[in-house]
């Protein structure tokens, strides 16, 4: 297996053999490097890049005229062209900003809160903080005031940027957050009752204009600080699925190699960032991944145009800015699926055989290794142009990351686009992206490719889950990082820090299984492992990714313990498939009706089966008792997070009555 592999990889570090003594570290694969790069550890040094401040800085020198943010004019309600401010402009607002934050006493090393929406002001304020080596700290824009506060007074953030609409759940976090926090500017206005509020409490608070104008003139009184590359820009919260949010510290190093990183492996896929290519900006910049992207696009003088905020726009919102790279999270991606498939699925007979004709016919020629662009050309003008126009007509390269994204849909987009579809996988540990799927390789489909540059990877053995960082044949174990990418710890948190940065390698507690071209699959959690009442152990997350293949299952949370012998699952079942379903098998009424029908339950169980036993699962794995909800699992609930991720323990709270009874219907 291992001369397979060293297409993609370079091996770094020779296997480690678990340590005889009682309580040791278990054995370790060999480590890896990307053999791309030059298959170096470290990116090499630019001369005067330092910082995410000069990521921006050199770019305003090179390209000071190039339209960097972009929002849609609205014109009497409606909504326009994007119109946009160029490099040069920016450079002169955030110097005016940055004034300003240093004039309220917030100085290098202070902490500056970031929360809201995506927006040119986002940005802004985010390059102020780096221009003055002030914390950059997002506060996520669908947390809700409790965790707020949390992140307020654990950061101690002096100052905070708001989106207009969110002013209400800042207030809401005083008088305890006013410990730390002085200064709170909107990124729009300011109305009465809110000045009054924040001034009672001592605090100041600033529109928009008001705070750029601040200092106005008097920008050179406060000079820049000088910044080193282990200089901390950014604490990075993370939404964690159990106990409040976790503070990831990233460095400028982190963020420069992970930029160099991407640059790399996308000039060795012949598709680097140009500086006329059009990013749009709608995953949350609290995020890592959309942070990186963007980082990206400013390295090459390249343009970002923002949404506007409703994702019922966002299709309309492409349509005008035409991007070139489309960043999306399974979610987006599944929907963009499902709604191809009903369109299709549904025409007339003609037009549905020749989409089939066409997409078997590329199919089969990019299975065979045909470049995406070559392998059926004709069809790529008469039915694929369609699909390319919905996503603006200019998507070279679609981007998806932060969870799983199914098989069948990537290889379906991978066909229909008419861009390369490529798979990350990363954590805001690690600066996002460790790992992208390789364009034009069909193979890679349902993995998330090889490590990209100067990340360095080892699996380590999970004796207790079976699994063997040492087997020949496939190696599977957790997947640990080493590298300049990787964060510089939990803030105030050294003993988490310590429970997973061991020896320079950081634990992600995912389960990844190397495959013969280099490329890493993840197939479990670490953690989300029990015992059920005959012993034997169940690892839930490859079973619910298993399930989740099933025809009309959207998500599934399954669920076992060792009180019980036998799995129950809750399904968030398909729509549209349902719906078809239930019409030609007699069953009516609404959806949430159609779900609590016990003849729909029955259907749904019926095809968890089948999927449970194509994929050989054992009897204990199967799922022997099926709760329909209608209403996918949701932030709202507080039973995913932000990155849509399952929040075990809430989903437990919440569906416990439901479950005790399935578990009772079955005895």
């Amino acid at each position: 297996m291992a001369d397979s592999m060293m297409k993609y990889l370079v091996q770094v570090e020779e296997a480690v053999q678990a340590a005889p003594e009682e309580g040791g570290p278990p054995s370790a694969g060999p480590a890896y490097r990307c053999a791309a790069g030059s298959g170096s550890a470290s990116p090499p040094a630019v001369p005067g890049l330092e910082s995410c401040w000069d990521i921006f800085r050199l770019s305003v020198e090179k390209y000071p005229g190039n339209p960097m943010l972009g929002r849609r004019e609205i014109v009497d309600g409606k909504a326009g062209k994007y119109t946009w401010v160029t490099y040069k402009e920016v450079y002169d607002t955030v110097l005016k900003v940055g004034a300003s934050i240093r004039s309220c006493g917030v100085g290098k090393g202070g902490r500056c809160g970031i929360y809201g929406g995506n927006s040119p002001e986002w940005v802004v304020s985010m390059q102020a903080c780096n221009a003055h080596g002030i914390y950059c700290v997002p506060l996520y824009d669908t947390l809700g005031a409790g965790a707020i506060e949390f992140i307020l007074c654990h950061a101690e953030i002096e100052i905070v940027f708001v989106e207009e609409k969110k002013i209400e759940e800042v207030l809401k976090t005083l008088p305890n957050a006013t410990k730390f926090v002085k200064t709170i500017v909107s990124f729009g206005k300011v109305s009465p009752d809110q000045k009054e509020k924040v001034e009672q409490n001592g605090l100041s608070i600033y529109s928009w204009p008001e705070f750029v104008l601040k200092e106005d003139g008097a920008e050179e009184k406060y000079e820049l600080p000088p910044k080193e590359k282990t200089d901390i820009c950014t604490i990075m919260y993370t939404s964690g699925t159990t106990g409040d949010p976790k503070g990831v510290l990233i460095s400028n190093k982190s963020i420069i190699a992970i930029v160099t990183a991407v640059d790399e492996f996308l000039r060795n896929s012949n598709e680097e960032i140009r500086e006329d290519d059009v990013y749009i900006s709608y995953l949350p910049l609290a995020h890592i991944f959309d942070r990186v992207i963007e980082e990206v696009f400013i390295h090459h003088g390249a343009s970002i145009g923002f949404w506007r905020g409703d994702v019922k726009l966002l299709v309309e919102d492409i349509g005008e800015l035409k991007p070139t790279i489309f960043c999306a999270v399974p979610r987006v991606l599944d929907r963009i699926y499902g709604g191809l498939q009903d369109k299709y699925s549904t025409s007339g007979f003609l037009r549905k055989t020749v989409f089939n004709v066409a997409y078997k016919y590329k199919q089969g020629n990019m299975i065979k290794g045909s470049k995406h662009e070559d392998a059926a050309s004709i069809f790529d003008r008469l039915v694929f142009a369609k699909v390319k126009r919905g996503l603006g007509g200019r998507v070279r390269v679609i981007l998806s990351g932060a969870a799983p994204l199914s098989n069948h849909v990537e290889e379906f987009l991978r066909v229909v686009t008419c861009s390369h579809v490529l798979q990350g996988y990363g954590l805001t540990e690690t600066c996002a992206g460790s790992f992208v799927s390789l364009p034009n390789n069909m193979s890679m489909i349902g993995t998330v490719g090889p490590p990209v540059p100067y990340v360095e990877v080892r699996l380590e053995s999970v004796p207790e889950m079976g699994y063997d960082a040492l087997s020949k044949e496939s190696p599977r174990g957790e997947i640990c990082i080493r590298g300049d990418t990787l964060f510089s710890g939990y803030y105030k948190r050294e003993d988490l820090t310590k429970e997973v940065l061991i020896d320079g390698w950081f634990h992600t507690g995912d389960i990844g299984e190397w495959q013969h071209d280099g490329s890493m699959k993840i197939i479990d959690r670490k953690k989300n492992i029990f015992k059920l009442s005959q012993g034997e152990y169940v690892a839930v997350e490859n079973l619910e990714n298993i399930f989740g293949q099933a025809p009309n299952v959207d998500a599934i949370w399954v669920f076992g313990n060792s009180f019980e012998s036998s799995l129950v699952a809750v399904v968030t079942p398909n729509k549209q498939g349902l719906e078809r379903w239930a019409e030609t098998n007699g069953v009516s009424g609404d959806f949430a009706s159609i779900c609590a029908d016990p003849k729909t339950k029955e259907f749904v169980l019926e095809q968890l089966g089948k999927t449970g036993k194509e994929k050989k699962l054992k009897g204990f794995e199967m799922i022997r008792a099926v709760h329909l909800d209608s209403v996918p699992f949701d932030m709202e609930r507080d039973l995913i997070t932000p990155t849509y991720k399952k929040k075990r323990p809430q989903l437990l709270k919440y569906y416990q009555g439901i479950i005790d009874d399935m578990y009772k219907s079955m005895k």
